[in-house]
Parts: structure tokens; sequence; C-alpha cells
């Protein structure tokens, strides 16, 4: 008897096995009693099978619209050459929504591929216990392919063989789920023209691009794509309702697909909870990795697929950069966290760069996705010691703190510190001094927010003597370019490290470089506390230099609200600096007591006192606080009614001001220009021109300063 399965009988393409031969490829077996039916297909059936594999894409397309066009002209311009295969390589971390981009294309260019599209996932060949490698994919195509496992090659170079010569031709679509090596991709380029291999994978694959692959890594989504993810999933009334908090819980997946969805997941499957309250919930960073999970699926589980591939040295390295405070990192900072030599730390970089675990940057730099930041914590906390994180933490401040007081020194030898480095600083190498060094400020610059975090973290964890002597060196930094808040926050630190430290000299500077920050901010009750403080610190200390500039630093507070006060205190600093032979010292207290004489009306007596400081400061090569001097000097001509040679004095100290990078001052004196210039009925875009450069600089460092003058320049329009 001849039965189909699918209940027709006599149809002639279908016999009985036991009848005879059957050409075509057998499809299905089924035993029914004691005889094996085998249901083949003919000829014609065969080339009507269009095998179609890649998952269907369930959730909403968002964004990806440039990556979509960038997969559609490669396909476009790999199919005008003579080969006329394509290969695109989609690389990106875990979550980032790869496979859904390459289904989604898969799905619009359907029509593009009329025999078949082939899905081989390399995730789920793994997972199973024999037959996880490249034989098992090129077997899983060849069976879509037709080939009937009994005429399966056993080698891997005659699959290999068979596979192009089944697919030669055919134009077919071939993906490659969750490669991490670039001898699982090379032998499934399909061979006939017009077909297109695109590779899935966590890893860069960069090796690939020696065969033509095009590379394409993707990025996070940004805000707006990640908010119509959201509504997509919660409805775009809730998102809408809670708007803030949407945003929020955007931020804290911060661009990841998977973590998104696992938030909506969440969300929809608990109506009790609201997206204010799991925005609080994830604002945890200790919490966060467990709140973006659901069920079995989470994104510590993701994120564990691509750790658990790599190599043991490698995987140390992950763990450990999860415990650096800083938001980025060099190949120096690394070594030293890790005790490892400078090429060893470049090597298992780029293996986590590979895995694309880790972010790089053009200037040598590393930085982690802030959800991967936060698995390396967990699997910090779960495979290493708990003492180690100190331990690193440690190590990474000393390097910083080597640095900054090197910079400090490079920027000015001769100022006051308390801290005492010698032995740090003696087998040190001093990059600032090398001849195509860094300009320390600069460096001091680009390094500001990591400092900040180092002092951060350092103080956490107790480190206080090694906190209170990078704030005091870093203040540098902030006697250049104000960025108030800061440097209020950095002198914070260090104050409180040295109280903690037991080291009254140390807190009696840090206190009284707190109170320039606080005045600056307008928080004078504050900075007379500081500097009360400070006062009796530095008594506690006997040290007369010391004494010196706190009495200088009250001096400066006193100028806001009693002269005469303002002048006994600079008098002190001066008597003080002179019994030292602190002679800069005595220089800079000269010169603020001529700018309080000025404002209590000794204009005569403020002139001669301020030339007298200028003199000394350029005796002592100090060119920034010598502009600063003749900027007053031309402020005490001004009240003398000589407005020439206030012009002059005025106009040299912004060119010198400027030359030495001292923005703040330099804005100082612009402002005044700007108001001399407008009284004596000058030119008004020249005022202009002075209130703009000034409003630049207050802006860029923070100061409120800079909302008064852009109220005026409104004003002025």
């Amino acid at each position: 008897m001849t039965q189909d399965m699918e209940g027709r009988q006599g149809d002639s393409s279908v016999r009985n096995e036991l009848s005879g031969n059957v050409n075509g490829p057998s499809i299905q077996a089924q035993r029914v009693g004691d005889i094996t039916f085998n249901v083949r297909m003919s000829a014609a059936d065969e080339s009507a099978y269009r095998p179609d594999q890649v998952p269907p894409v369930t959730v909403r397309w968002v964004n990806r619209v440039n990556e979509l066009s960038l997969l559609h002209d490669g396909h476009r311009d790999a199919a005008r050459r003579p080969s006329g295969v394509g290969f695109t390589v989609i690389s990106g971390m875990p979550g980032i929504g790869k496979t859904t981009l390459a289904c989604r294309w898969a799905d619009e260019v359907r029509d593009e591929f009329p025999d078949g599209q082939l899905y081989v996932d390399y995730a789920a060949l793994r997972r199973r216990a024999v037959g996880g490698g490249v034989s098992a994919g090129l077997q899983k195509c060849l069976r879509s392919l037709g080939v009937r496992e009994d005429f399966m090659p056993k080698s891997l170079e005659d699959l290999v063989g068979l596979y192009r010569s089944r697919s030669a031709g055919r134009r077919i679509l071939v993906i490659v789920d969750d490669a991490n090596q670039p001898a699982q991709v090379k032998p499934l380029v399909p061979k006939g023209p017009g077909s297109v291999l695109l590779v899935i994978s966590n890893g860069k694959l960069g090796e690939l691009a020696l065969d033509g692959a095009c590379l394409m890594s993707l990025k996070p989504l940004d805000t707006a794509s990640g908010l119509r993810l959201l509504a997509d999933r919660c409805g775009a009334e809730a998102v809408a309702a809670e708007r803030d908090a949407a945003e929020r819980l955007v931020e804290f997946c911060a661009g990841l697909p998977k973590a998104l969805q696992l938030v909506a997941a969440r969300l929809v499957t608990n109506r009790r909870l609201t997206l204010t309250r799991l925005a609080d919930e994830l604002a945890d960073e200790a919490r966060r990795l467990r709140g973006l999970s659901l069920g079995e699926q989470s994104m510590s589980a993701v994120l564990d697929l691509s750790y658990r591939d790599l190599p043991p040295d490698a995987a140390r390295l992950y763990r450990i950069l999860g415990w650096l405070p800083t938001p980025t990192f060099d190949a120096g900072t690394v070594a030293v966290a890790a005790e490892l030599d400078t090429a060893a730390a470049e090597e298992q970089l780029d293996v986590l760069v590979e895995a694309s675990l880790l972010e790089s940057t053009r200037d040598d730099r590393f930085y982690f996705h802030d959800l991967v930041r936060l698995h390396a914590l967990e699997r910090a906390a779960e495979d290493e010691e708990p003492s180690g994180q100190r331990a690193v933490v440690e190590r990474v401040t000393t390097r910083y703190l080597a640095l900054t007081v090197l910079a400090d020194r490079a920027v000015r030898a001769d100022r006051l510190r308390i801290a005492d480095l010698t032995d740090l600083l003696r087998d040190a190498p001093d990059p600032f001094a090398a001849e195509a060094g860094p300009d320390p400020l600069s460096w001091l610059d680009a390094e500001r927010t990591n400092i900040l975090a180092v002092l951060e973290e350092a103080s956490r964890l107790g480190l206080h003597q090694h906190v209170w002597q990078l704030a005091e060196s870093f203040t540098v930094l902030f006697l250049h370019r104000r960025y108030l808040t800061e440097w209020k926050e950095s002198l914070e630190l260090g104050a409180t490290a040295a109280a903690e430290a037991l080291v009254p000299a140390a807190e009696a500077r840090l206190r009284s470089l707190l109170s320039r920050p606080l005045m600056d901010l307008g928080e004078y009750e504050r900075a007379r506390r500081e500097l009360e403080k400070a006062v009796a610190c530095a008594e506690v200390s006997a040290d007369r230099a010391l004494n010196a500039s706190v009495q200088e630093f009250f001096g400066r507070y006193w100028d806001r609200f009693d002269a005469d006060r303002a002048m006994d205190a600079y008098r002190r600093s001066v008597e003080l600096n002179i019994e030292v032979e602190e002679w800069r010292g005595a220089a800079i207290a000269t010169y603020f007591l001529g700018c309080a004489q000025d404002t209590a009306g000794h204009h005569d007596a403020a002139l001669e006192t301020l030339r007298r400081a200028h003199a000394d400061l350029l005796a002592r090569k100090d060119q920034r606080m010598a502009a600063r001097a003749l900027a007053a000097i031309g402020a005490v001509h001004e009240h003398l009614g000589d407005v020439d040679s206030a012009m002059r004095a005025l106009d040299s100290a912004v060119q010198a001001l400027h030359a030495e990078k001292a923005s703040y001052y330099e804005a100082q004196a612009l402002v005044r220009l700007a108001n001399l210039t407008d009284r004596t009925g000058g030119a008004p875009e020249t005022t202009r021109e002075y209130l703009t450069r000034a409003f630049k600089i207050y802006e860029e460092g923070g100061s409120p300063e800079a909302e008064k003058l852009r109220e005026r320049l409104d004003t002025a329009e």
C-alpha cells in the first residue's frame, strides 16, 4: 500500500520503501506498526523548498535607521561586484540589539533571497554536550540545503567543500549569531552570487576585514529612542504620565534595548509597580542589576555569556577594573591597579575591547558601559577577596597623587605646601619635565573628573592621608581655572581627611583654601567658619609660614565686610612671611594689602603698595600674580581719575593674564575694562566685546557672575 503522510493515497511520487529505491533526499521518517515509511521529496519538491529560519521580529522597531541603511547599501554594493557575495559583521556589547537588527533587515530583504534564509546560532550549538563547533554549524546549513544525514561528510574539510557546492547555485542569506572566533565564520561564507553572510558577535572580529567583511559596531540607543521603546511596551500614556521617571529609567538602562525590555516586562507584569517606584529602585547602583531581571531573564545573565568566554587573565582584569573609581582609565592606570607591566595590561585590555565588554577612545583611554561596570563589580564581589578593592584603590590613588604633585610643582615650584612627598617622588618619572611632555594644567584639566572620583572613593575607604595630600596638590588647577563646585568638593574631602588623619597643619591649609570657592559661590558665613577653624589649626601647628597664609585668606574674607580688619590681617601676613623669609608670600600679601587700601579709599597709598608688590612679584618670576597686581594698579588709576593710565594698565593685565591662562582674573579685568569704556563714552561694540569674552569665561567655570553678565548683555541688545 502507498500512503502520503498528509492522508493522500495513490501519489506516484511517494513509494513504500520496501518496493524499491526512490531518488531524492529523505525528509521524514515515521514508524507505523512494524513498517517504516520514508517520505521523500521529488526533485521538483526539493527545488520548491525554501528554508526560512531567521527568527521573527516580535518587538516594535526602534531607531537603528542608519544601521539598516548601511546594511542595504552594503548589500547593493556586494551585488555589483563580480563575486556578488556580501559579508558584514555586526558587533556590540551584549544586550545592545544586534540580533534584532539582523532579523529586521532579513525581514525587509526577504524577496531578494529566493533560495531562502539560513540561521546558525552558535550559542545554541555550544549549549549542546557534543557538536557545538564549526562542523555542527555547517551540518545545520547543509541539512537546510537538502543534504541527508547519511550523505553528510565526516571531516570539516569535506563539509566546507559540500557547503560551497550546495550554496554555489543559490542566492541565500546566512545569519551566523553569537560567533566569537573568525574561524567559526569563514567556512560559512556562501558561494552563490547575490548571497550574503551576516555575522552577529559580541566581539569585534576585526580579522574578518581581511576577508572583505564590512565591520559595523552598534552603539546604545539615545534617550528619545529609549523612551519610544518604553512607550511601546508600557503604553504612551503611562510614559507621559510619569515622564521624569521614564527618563530616569532610560538613563539607568544606559541605552541597552535588553535592559529596557526587562524594565518594561517588570512594569507590565506587576501592576502595582509604577515607573517612579522602579526608577527609585534602580537609582541604587547596588540593586540595579538585580532590578533588571524577570524570571530567568536578566542583564547579569546576558553579560555572563561574554564574561565566561574570557581567558582567565582577562577575566581577572575585568573584575579589577570594576573596582576602579575613575570613569575612564589608561593602560598605565590599569597596569598599576592590576600590578601588571604596561604591555601585559594593554594586551588584556585589547581582549576586553574585542569582547565588547570595554570601550576604547581615540586617545588610548578606556571606559565601561554603566551596566557592564556594575556587572564587573558584581563578579569582583563574587570571585575576588574582599580586601582587594581597597588595595586597588590605594594603588590607583597613589599613582594619581604622584602625577598631580608633579603637575602642581611644574606649574609653580615655590608655593606653600604641607605634604612632604619626597619619598613618593624620589623614583617617580616626571612626564611634565620631558621635552614632549604634556602641559601640566591641561593634563589636570583633562583628568579632573577622574581625580575627583579617586578622592571620593579613597575617602569612602578611609585613605585619609592620600586624600588630603591629593586635594592639596589638586588645588593648583582651580587657582588657574575656576571650576568652583569641583574645587569646593575636592577641598571639603581634603579638609575632612586631614581632620581624620590628625594633621592640623594640613587641615588649616585646606580649610583656608576652601574659603576661596565658598566666597566665590556667595557662601560667606560658611567661609568665615572654615577660616576660624583654619586659624585654630594653624596655631596648633606652630608653623609661621602657614599662619601667614591663613591670615592672608582671612584678610580676603574681611575685604568684603571690613576694610580695616582686612588690612590688619594682610599686614600680619606680611610680617610673618618676612620672619620666615617667605618672600613670595610677603609679595602676595602686599598685593592684597594694596587692594584693601584702594577699597578703603586710600588710593595714593594703594598705588604705592601695589607698585611695590608688582615689582616684588616680577622679581620672584610670578607672572600670574604680577599681572593681577597690574590689573589692580589699573583700578587705582581709575579711582584717581587717570583714565588713560587705567586703560593701559588694564589692557596689559588682560594680555598677561590670558598668556598665563588665569582666565578667572582675566574675566575680572575684562569687566572692569568694559565698565570703564562704557563710563567714559567708548564705543558700545568695544564694551560688548569685553563683556562677551568675560561671560564665556565665567560660564565655562560655572561662576554665578555668568548669569549677571548674560542679563547685562541681553539688556544691551
